[in-house]
C-alpha cells in the first residue's frame, strides 16, 4: 500500500523551503489501529509526510531530473502534539543543501499551533537507468507520474505564487 502524506503544497521557494499540509480524516484505514479508543497520526507517518515534502522540494528544485528520492537517514526525530483526526499536520521543510545524488533538510509539522513533528533528513536521489541504462522508459513514466501529482496537489500555484510581488 502506498501512503501519499502531502495533500497540498501551500509555499514552494526552490530550492530553499517547502511549506505542505497533510490533513488527516478518520476514514484512513490505519487508525483504526491506532488507536482505536484514540485514533492519532502514527508518528512514522508524520515523519514519512515530512520525507514526502522534502521530496517535492527536490523535484521542484531539480526539474524532476531524479525519479526515485529515498529517505537515507533521520537524525533528531522528535515528537510532540498529536494529530487527530480533523486536524492538519502544517509542514515546513528547509534546505540545508541539495546536491546531485542526496540532499539534507531540517523539517518540523505542526497542528494547531503547537509542535507535533521535528527532524534532520537526508535524502538520497537517482534514477532507475543510473543502474540499468535500458530501464530509462521507466524513468520517463516516473517523472511523467511525478508531474502530474504534483500538479495535483497545487505546485504550480505555490510556485506561481510566489513568482507575483
Amino acid at each position: 500500500m502506498r501512503f501519499y502524506l502531502v495533500d497540498r503544497i501551500l509555499e514552494l521557494e526552490p530550492p530553499k523551503r517547502i511549506v505542505a499540509v497533510k490533513s488527516l480524516s478518520l476514514a484512513e484505514e490505519y487508525l483504526a489501529d491506532h488507536f482505536p479508543a484514540y485514533p492519532v497520526l502514527p508518528g512514522v507517518m508524520m515523519l514519512e509526510a515530512l520525507v514526502q515534502s522534502a521530496a517535492w522540494l527536490v523535484r521542484a528544485s531539480t526539474d524532476f531530473q531524479k525519479t526515485v528520492i529515498l529517505l537515507r537517514e533521520a537524525q533528531n526525530v522528535r515528537y510532540g502534539a498529536f494529530v487527530r483526526p480533523g486536524g492538519q499536520l502544517l509542514m515546513e521543510v528547509e534546505a540545508v543543501g541539495i546536491g546531485p545524488a542526496a540532499s539534507r533538510f531540517r523539517a518540523a509539522g505542526q497542528c494547531e499551533g503547537q509542535q507535533a513533528v521535528q527532524a534532520r533528513l537526508t535524502l538520497e536521489h537517482l534514477n532507475i537507468a543510473d543502474d540499468d541504462p535500458g530501464r530509462a522508459d521507466l524513468d520517463a513514466g516516473l517523472r511523467a507520474f511525478w508531474r502530474q501529482r504534483f500538479k495535483l496537489i497545487g505546485g504550480p500555484q505555490a510556485l506561481a505564487a510566489r513568482a507575483q510581488p
